[in-house]
Order: structure tokens, then sequence, then C-alpha cells
């Protein structure tokens, strides 16, 4: 036998749990429902019929007459203790005695239950009261009282149609509910639908936001923000591809044709100055290269276990190790300690001073200290400094701005986009700005501090 499985639509989920709660709700009503119209019934039937038996005792008591008169209730009798009828209303003369039984010791009264099959096989309950007559002759007489049980009590008729109105109820709570949550749910059909014909080239596309202010519409919106940040990832993505195929593609190029030239005529160039240049060719690929595998490392998220860098360590020894071309003065504040990735903050250095150098004109300044609970370096260049409105330029991956800035000056279009992708991972931020002298160009990095340093 196949065993139960839940159904995987949320619709038909939530209507089959609305539906079984409620169920479970009416199951319990109906019981208790049934219980209490049930006592309630016999009991006014007991009420009636207990009335009907005094009123009969009472008339029976004053007048000797083997006929009862009747009102509400038409089945009366007196019976005797050896069985005898000794009166009977109109509509049980001739019949058997209602009931055999008598009241206990101390007792006067009882109330009972007799049942009669007719003829044709249809079977009749009756609630039955009799109250005792000890003075009557014969050793007293039993007044009964009779009336049939009614309907809603008599078999299971009030059972079945609670049953009935519940399984109703349920019917069109289970219809209501359906309709309910697929109207709600359409919105999320319409979306699976318009989800399902995007495609990584299409990705301009956003979903259809309705008018109502629900919660579904602000998912609507948040997939729309998701969708407009992969579409700029995706872009992003593309652009670096071409850029990093034209800059790879320029030397190689260059690379190829310097040897084709060597090899078609090897006594034009002295086989030094050949290899020399392929080197230096060969050097600047192992530099792209080298900075294409950091991006995308930084890209990935990967990061190390952070551990506390005085800065103003860092940079001094950053300065004394590197070469310069250039006057390099320091003013380096104790104690700025941040937490980072040493390798990665000392990368982000050398990126820093390496671009001041290759533009400045004579010197270069390099500031390290405190602000506003940040550790502050400032590095700035007395060169022809950046437009203000290139100044975020600078930071796009392959970006020169000028023939200042071309490859023969040394860079591969990669430092300052991998030092503010450094500065970023380790919660920091990298700007550039005007020098405080108004000459040359100022790069600002902020990077918060340890809080052991606060």
């Amino acid at each position: 036998m196949a065993s139960w499985r839940r159904p995987r639509s949320i619709r038909a989920r939530a209507t089959l749990t609305t539906v079984m709660i409620f169920a479970v709700i009416l199951g319990i009503g109906s019981a208790a429902t049934s219980l209490a119209v049930r006592a309630w019934l016999v009991d006014r039937t007991v009420q009636l019929v207990s009335q009907a038996a005094r009123q009969a005792y009472e008339v029976n008591r004053r007048v000797n007459d083997n006929i009862l008169p009747t009102q509400s209730v038409r089945r009366l009798q007196v019976v005797a203790r050896d069985g005898r009828i000794v009166a009977a209303s109109p509509a049980m003369q001739g019949r058997p005695a209602i009931s055999d039984a008598w009241p206990l010791e101390n007792d006067n009264r009882i109330e009972t239950r007799s049942c009669t099959v007719s003829s044709t096989g249809e079977r009749t309950c009756y609630v039955v009261v009799g109250l005792l007559d000890a003075a009557a002759p014969g050793g007293g007489v039993m007044v009964y009282a009779a009336t049939p049980e009614p309907t809603l009590v008599a078999g299971h008729t009030l059972e079945a149609g609670l049953a009935g109105l519940s399984l109703a109820l349920l019917a069109l709570l289970g219809w209501g509910t359906w309709r309910a949550v697929g109207r709600t749910l359409e919105p999320v059909g319409r979306m699976r639908e318009e989800m399902a014909s995007l495609t990584a080239s299409d990705l301009g596309r956003r979903l259809t936001v309705g008018d109502d202010e629900t919660e579904l519409c602000e998912l609507t919106r948040t997939i729309n923000t998701t969708l407009e940040r992969l579409d700029q990832a995706a872009e992003r993505q593309r652009r670096f591809v071409s850029d990093a195929s034209h800059e790879l593609r320029t030397p190689l190029t260059g690379l190829r044709t310097k040897l084709e030239l060597a090899l078609s005529d090897p006594e034009s160039e002295e086989p030094a100055l050949t290899i020399r240049s392929a080197l230096n060719d060969a050097e600047r690929l192992q530099a792209i290269v080298n900075d294409l595998l950091l991006l995308a490392h930084l890209d990935a998220g990967v990061t190390t276990d952070p551990e506390p860098i005085d800065l103003g360590e860092l940079v001094a020894g950053e300065v004394r190790r590197r070469p310069s071309r250039h006057e390099i003065r320091t003013h380096l504040a104790p104690d700025v300690v941040v937490r980072g990735d040493r390798l990665q903050l000392t990368r982000l250095l050398t990126n820093l001073l390496a671009n001041a150098d290759r533009h400045a004109a004579n010197k270069v300044e390099v500031h390290v200290a405190r602000e506003d609970g940040d550790a502050v370096v400032e590095i700035a260049d007395d060169g022809h400094g950046i437009p203000p409105e290139e100044r975020e330029r600078i930071f796009q991956r392959f970006t020169r701005l000028d023939s200042a800035r071309s490859r023969d000056a040394g860079g591969t279009g990669l430092g300052l986009p991998i030092a503010r992708d450094i500065a970023s991972a380790h919660q920091g931020v990298l700007y550039a700005t005007t020098s405080a002298t108004g000459q040359g160009a100022r790069l600002i990095l902020k990077l918060p501090l340890s809080l052991a340093a606060q």
C-alpha cells in the first residue's frame, strides 16, 4: 500500500491544513452540540412527561374512572401491581401496559425508556415517567405517562444532521481557501514565469511590481534589486574580460613581433637586446596576470585571519624597502593599529606609493594619523593632479586618464582598483582629492582602528 504523501503545492497544503484544522474544531463542536442538545431535549421531554404523569396521578385519585383525560401527552395508564390496566387514556385503551417497572423501596418515581416494534417493523421508543400511588387498593398502582422520544434524539438524526452541516461548511471553507490562496499566489506564478524568461544575456529586464503594498510587492522589489546587482556584476565582468583581453593582447603581440623579427633577420639586432626587450614584455605580462589573480582573489571574498598591524611601522618599512625616484617625506603617528591581512595591506600601500612616485614631480608625502576612530593614511604627490570629474574613474579597472598615465609610465591600470578593493575588504574607504597645497593629487585611505587601539 502506497504511503500518503503531503501535497507539494503551497495552495493544496494551505487548503488541506485549513480544512483539517477546522474539521477538528467542527468535530469537537458538533460532539459538544450533540451532547448539549440531546441532554436539553431529553430533560425537556422528561419534564413534560412528568407533568402529565402528575396530572394523571391527581385525576386518578379524585375520579374513579377507567378513562384518563389527556392534554399534551396522550399515552397515560394506571397499572395495578398484578399488571392489570386500571385506567388508560383513549389512545391507550386496550393496549398492553406501557411498562412493568416499579420504583425501588423508599421511592415513588421512575424514569425509563421503552421501545416497541410495529407490524411493519418500525421501531419507536418512548420516554416513560411513572408515579407510585401506594394508597390505592391492592397494594398500590403505578401511573405511567409516555411520549415518543424527540425526533432529533431518536436514532442518530441529530448527529447525522450535524455531520452533514459540518461537511457542507468544510466544503465551503475548502473552496474559499483554495480560491483565496490561489488569488494570493497569482503574483508568484507571474513572477515565476517572468524569472523563467530571464537569461544571463537578458538581465536588464525587471519583474512587474504590483500597485498594492504587500509582502509580495516587497519581494518583487528585492528581486529587482538583486537583478540590478547581477546585471551590474555581469556588465563589470564583461568589461573586465574585454579590458583584460586587450591588455594581455598588446604585450603578447609585441613579444611575438620581436621574436618573429629576430628569427627572420638574426643579424639585424644583437640577441641580448632582443632577449632583454622580450623579457620586459614578459615581465609586464606577469605583472598583469598577477594583478588579475589578486583581483579574482578579492572578488571571491577569500580572507585570512586578521592580525593587528601598526600602519606607521608598515608604511615606514615599505618606504625603506622600495626604491623611489623622488623624495618621500613621512609623518607617522605612533600606535595607529588596525586589524587585517598584512600581505594585502602591504600591497595596497605599495600600489599607492608606486602611483604617487610615478606621477610626482619632485616629492611624495605620506601621513599616518588617527581621525574620529579611524586610521587615516594620506599619500600626496606634487604632480599634475587629478581632475575632479575623473577622481572616481581612476579606480575603474584598466583606466588611464592621459599620456602621463600610459603604460609607458609603468602601470598596468590595475593598481588603484586593487587598492580600493583591498580597502573595501577591510571595511575601509579609499578616495582621491586635491592636495593640501593645491598642487598634485592626494589619495586618502581610511580603515577602522583596532578595538584595542581605540
